[in-house]
């Protein structure tokens, strides 16, 4: 809500009244064990935050046969810096399923373990890893850098998915061959997760330029041109000797408790 591209007068009751009518189409033509992912920020008016996906589920949690999966936390390092409260660092997807036989293919969106030397400290496996050699499960928390000014997937468009975003859910809960519908594909980042990863798309789109721009990247990711960051790159931090990584004199250089939060032996 409250984008370049949207009516600048558009409120809750327009937001719902809006999803009433749009999300029953969408399960209506997608396939009995299909997936639908939403993916919602917040809308803050006068300092006061609403969780857009919230007022999503109420209108699915009424829709016949679907049901929720899972509340995924996609979180980022770059956004607006708040003055009056927390800055937003993360917004939601939510994945539902209509009725059961739907695809979760967990192996292909495994990641790296945290600690892949743990050990089975007792029973039969003792002394084995514990953990799975393919990686482990991705949580429903994911950090993915969002499209800002400096992105290479960046286009004119002011609120752009990253595609690996997409693809990690195109991965998990589609299989080759099958068809990734986006009913709001701007410049059709879901089209091009779902072009890399040998499916089918099919997406809507109002604005003209917007459209162009999508044809181009489809155009470029069938050639194998296109350039996008990977759902499984790894968050790099900067290195401290670096320009961005060395702290100017002045900064702080951590938080200060004073003694009254400091945890003393024994205390609980």
């Amino acid at each position: 809500m409250g984008k370049a591209y949207e009516n600048r007068h558009d409120n809750l009751d327009d937001f719902i009244a809006n999803h009433k009518v749009i999300l029953p189409e969408v399960c209506r033509v997608l396939k009995s064990g299909g997936s639908l992912c939403w993916q919602v920020g917040f809308h803050v008016l006068d300092g006061v935050t609403t969780p857009l996906d919230f007022l999503v589920h109420e209108v699915m949690s009424k829709i016949e046969g679907m049901k929720l999966r899972n509340r995924i936390a996609w979180t980022f390092g770059h956004g607006l810096h708040c003055q009056t409260r927390f800055s937003g660092r993360y917004e939601t997807v939510l994945w539902y399923t209509k009725g059961e036989g739907y695809t979760f293919d967990l192996d292909a969106v495994r990641v790296p373990q945290k600690y892949p030397g743990k050990r089975h400290t007792d029973g039969p496996k003792r002394g084995q890893p514990s953990g799975n050699p393919a990686g482990k499960n991705p949580s429903d928390v994911w950090d993915i850098p969002n499209v800002n000014a400096n992105h290479l997937e960046k286009t004119d468009h002011p609120c752009q998915f990253p595609v690996g975003l997409v693809q990690r859910l195109v991965r998990a809960l589609t299989k080759e061959g099958d068809v990734v519908l986006d009913p709001f594909c701007g410049v059709a980042s879901a089209g091009v997760a779902a072009l890399h990863e040998k499916r089918h798309f099919i997406g809507a789109e109002l604005d003209a330029e917007y459209v162009q721009l999508g044809l181009e990247r489809l155009r470029a990711t069938i050639k194998g041109e296109v350039r996008f960051r990977p759902a499984d790159r790894a968050i790099l931090e900067p290195s401290p000797t670096s320009i961005v990584g060395r702290r100017p004199a002045g900064f702080a250089t951590g938080i200060e408790l004073p003694d009254a939060f400091l945890l003393h032996p024994g205390a609980s």
